[in-house]
């Protein structure tokens, strides 16, 4: 889910992002490598003098002009660095339900039932059944590898046919089979799920055809730091 900085401005609203801002410049400030003048400034911005229940009065005021050029003398990195903090503070309040970590290996029928009943709700579980030899099994297993690592929030699951308990269902014909839950709903139900790829596919290729059937969701924010230097430039 990618969302603009204008979003989560208009979230707060826009005299919340100024006194925000307002906030983290005085944070970010170093008083020593100030001048004089405009360190004494920044000591009554700050008002470290007040009472606490005066601190929230004194953010909200308005700024007089010698603060506006205070506050407006900024540097790039201190952009970057406001911009970073406020994109990951949206991000946070975006993301839902647990991460994971690689394709987890299901060794029984008991841990498909466990891993499909008992998963958050807003958890998509993506569940391939292969069998060692069977063609497609193997790369399809690759590419869920890639794929788990661009969708975090996406459980993806691998088990043996026989391992499964259910091998009479999932003969070689069927497979590789792709089964995808959420919360204990069958959404998605692939037999020889590879008869709709190429002969030679990849990680792209099983995305692609998951998102034709709207089964993953939106992925990750892109790296901050990467985007940012991009923008600021």
């Amino acid at each position: 889910m990618i969302l603009s900085l204008n979003t989560f401005f208009f979230s707060i609203g826009p005299k919340g992002v100024i006194n925000d801002w307002r906030r983290f410049k005085l944070e970010s400030m170093d008083p020593e490598n100030l001048p004089p003048a405009k360190r004494e400034l920044l000591r009554q911005m700050s008002s470290p003098g007040r009472p606490k229940d005066d601190s929230r009065a004194n953010l909200n005021r308005k700024m007089s002009v010698q603060e506006y050029e205070l506050l407006k003398e900024e540097d790039a990195g201190c952009l970057k660095k406001y911009r970073k903090r406020c994109m990951q503070e949206m991000h946070d309040k975006l993301s839902f339900g647990p991460k994971f970590e690689g394709v987890h290996d299901l060794d029984s029928g008991e841990a498909f039932l466990e891993v499909i009943e008992k998963e958050h709700y807003s958890t998509v579980v993506v569940v391939h059944i292969y069998k060692d030899g069977v063609k497609g099994c193997e790369e399809l297993n690759n590419c869920l590898d890639c794929l788990a690592t661009e969708y975090p929030t996406v459980k993806f699951c691998r088990i043996d046919a026989v391992a499964s308990g259910a091998a009479e269902r999932f003969s070689d014909e069927v497979l590789p089979t792709l089964l995808v839950y959420k919360a204990g709903e069958l959404l998605g139900n692939f037999l020889a799920c590879t008869q709709h790829l190429n002969e030679e596919f990849f990680a792209t290729d099983v995305e692609a055809f998951l998102n034709s059937y709207g089964l993953l969701p939106e992925k990750e924010l892109p790296g901050m730091e990467d985007e940012e230097e991009n923008d600021v430039e």
